[in-house]
């Protein structure tokens, strides 16, 4: 059962399907702080702000869908409160970027922090979130998965002024 609980895509692998997203976008950020080029600066803000969307609606996805569910399902919750925690320091330090003036080395050390504080969650909810919602008996995470990428693309609409 396992096996295949783990083979069909679920709200787990939709979430670390953004974990590997924005783990990409940090790394292109990485590789602009080292440009020279003129543009790199107009860059950089585009590439923080599409970062800072991104982990925007997946925080609201989690808190709205994903943690009610699991608080539900499992006794242990203490990595939820953890968990949340690190969300709201996160979502300090997007209200920074966003914020931010100027495109300067404050501005790279912010995201550059933003990026090991997601680095760090991702490793817990990978090695310990994501074992415990699969393991719970209660929860269906493949149904979830449906909901969570609704609400995914709902948000998205809503902060991009897109249609969706």
């Amino acid at each position: 059962m396992a096996t295949k609980t783990r083979s069909t895509p679920d709200a787990c692998t939709l979430l670390d399907a953004d974990h590997r997203k924005v783990k990409t976008m940090f790394k292109e950020y990485e590789a602009l702080t080292k440009s020279r080029a003129a543009s790199a600066k107009q860059k950089k803000r585009d590439l923080a702000n599409q970062i800072c969307l991104e982990l925007t609606v997946h925080a609201q996805i989690e808190e709205e869908i994903f943690y009610p569910a699991l608080r539900e399902a499992i006794k242990d919750t203490d990595l939820l409160d953890e968990a949340e925690v690190e969300h709201a320091s996160a979502k300090d330090l997007i209200a920074q970027i966003e914020q931010a003036a100027d495109v300067d080395d404050k501005f790279d050390a912010k995201v550059t922090v933003l990026g090991e504080y997601i680095d760090h969650h991702v490793k817990e909810e990978r090695a310990e979130i994501f074992v415990e919602a699969r393991a719970a008996r209660k929860l269906d995470l493949v149904g979830m998965r449906e909901t969570l990428n609704a609400r995914k693309e709902e948000l998205m609409a809503e902060l991009t002024g897109a249609v969706a």
